[in-house]
């Protein structure tokens, strides 16, 4: 075997081979494909050897699709009716042109509304093709939406939930305030804020941006999901395929055409290009933009959501331990109202239509009733009950003094006497690790 490490003063973060051999191991583990690239030397050296090596086929980016700044945002829903229109209005008056939304199973109204607005020219609805692809909701989705004309006309992509709202905070507060900031940029990563319940129980028809202010820290490193992030992205073709936090498939020989940012303006680091989808205290930001993350929203609105199941990790319940990781009523932030005055003229113009009131009003009805058929049931009451006790709610404002495994293993590992202090601001506590960690965020 003969390669070399290369400089990373080069900005070149993969490995260069002329031959892998190793006994019991296939190449594809010891070096995936797509991190190698051809080197000059080894090819000049192999000329003069008299031997043809197999060389990778040559990509090209699609410069086409920079042409245009349209910007489409794939998403997937299940019974997100009631808060569909807050949602699809804010994105509209920040800039978004096009959604392409995947529904499944959906019983509140949610398929009905997507119907709606897609007759009049506002979003593309499909029917999530998970079941005969053999995948989990999500990721069938962003297969399928790989072949739509809607994302390959797109200047722009991003996949994102109907959770988050991307917050610019530049200029007007719009995406071409965001691009005219980062005018290289192919690649732009969205670093979560996760936003709490405010210790607000009761469901609402009101905006989650106006109610919801209370929020994670921006140096939380832990939990890991506190910093997961979604990326704005050209579609140039330097990556194969949609991924749920970030473009994937890098295609080796285009490495050096990756222009990506964080919010706050920085370079990505190499090592980021292939597989990263969380934020570090080196890559995280919040100066030019964030995602704004209301993963829980109010105590009722999660027992719907937890009933609803998730689009992502199908097999990991939505119990304690998610609103414990999620939750976080620590700080403040307010920057995404400033918004408010033209999500709410857009919001208007969409309910001034007889047809949307009805279907949302619809769906707001049948929200209402779930919770209370939830709450009428033992079990769920009990669940109820320890979201909005006393405990939980100390609990999520103090997660910054908890250890990884704390998070882990769930929120009972933590004695009552800490709940009950008055911590200092270098308290910490941790535990033994228990299991395995979860290694990847969908909420």
């Amino acid at each position: 075997m003969s390669y070399t490490k290369p400089d990373l003063a080069e900005a070149a973060p993969f490995y260069r081979c002329m031959a892998i051999r190793h006994p019991g191991h296939a190449s594809a583990v010891l070096v995936p494909k797509t991190s190698l690239i051809e080197d000059a030397a080894l090819l000049a050296l192999a000329d003069r050897l008299g031997h043809k090596p197999i060389r990778a086929p040559r990509s090209a980016s699609e410069p086409q699709a920079a042409a245009t700044i349209r910007t489409t945002i794939v998403t997937t829903m299940k019974n997100e009716g009631p808060f569909i229109l807050e949602w699809l209005a804010y994105h509209r008056a920040i800039g978004v042109d096009d959604f392409l939304i995947y529904t499944n199973d959906c019983s509140d109204g949610t398929d009905r509304m997507l119907d709606l607005l897609q007759a009049k020219g506002l979003v593309q609805h499909r029917d999530n093709p998970f079941r005969t692809m053999n995948l989990k909701p999500q990721h069938a989705a962003l297969q399928a939406a790989e072949e739509e004309p809607l994302i390959r006309q797109s200047g722009w992509a991003i996949c994102m939930d109907v959770d988050e709202f991307i917050t610019i905070k530049v200029g007007q507060g719009r995406l071409p305030d965001l691009f005219a900031a980062l005018p290289d940029a192919n690649m732009i990563s969205l670093t979560w804020r996760l936003f709490g319940n405010g210790e607000t129980d009761a469901y609402q028809d009101r905006f989650i941006t106006s109610q919801f202010s209370q929020c994670a820290p921006e140096l939380t490193r832990k939990p890991h999901q506190a910093w997961g992030f979604k990326t704005l992205f050209r579609t140039i073709g330097i990556y194969k395929k949609l991924g749920v936090h970030r473009p994937k498939g890098l295609k080796p020989d285009l490495w050096d055409q990756i222009r990506w940012f964080n919010g706050s303006g920085k370079r990505m680091p190499i090592e980021m290009l292939r597989n990263g989808w969380r934020s570090t205290t080196t890559t995280y930001g919040y100066d030019l933009v964030s995602l704004n993350h209301y993963a829980v929203r109010s105590a009722e609105s999660f027992l719907v959501k937890r009933d609803r199941g998730r689009a992502n990790h199908v097999d990991r319940d939505q119990g304690l331990n998610y609103w414990f990781r999620m939750n976080f009523n620590a700080d403040q932030d307010r920057s995404i109202q400033r918004m408010v005055p033209a999500l709410q003229a857009e919001y208007d113009r969409l309910l001034a239509d007889p047809e949307i009131r009805a279907a949302h009003d619809f769906s707001v009805s049948w929200h209402r009733q779930r919770i209370a058929d939830l709450r009428a049931d033992p079990v769920q009451s009990a669940f109820y009950s320890d979201l909005t006790g006393a405990r939980m709610k100390r609990l999520c404002r103090l997660q910054a003094h908890f250890g990884t495994n704390v998070f882990a293993a769930g929120p009972e590992v933590i004695p009552q006497e800490i709940v009950e202090r008055d911590l200092p601001p270098d308290f910490f506590f941790t535990v033994e690790r228990q299991g395995n960690p979860v290694d990847d965020a969908d909420a």
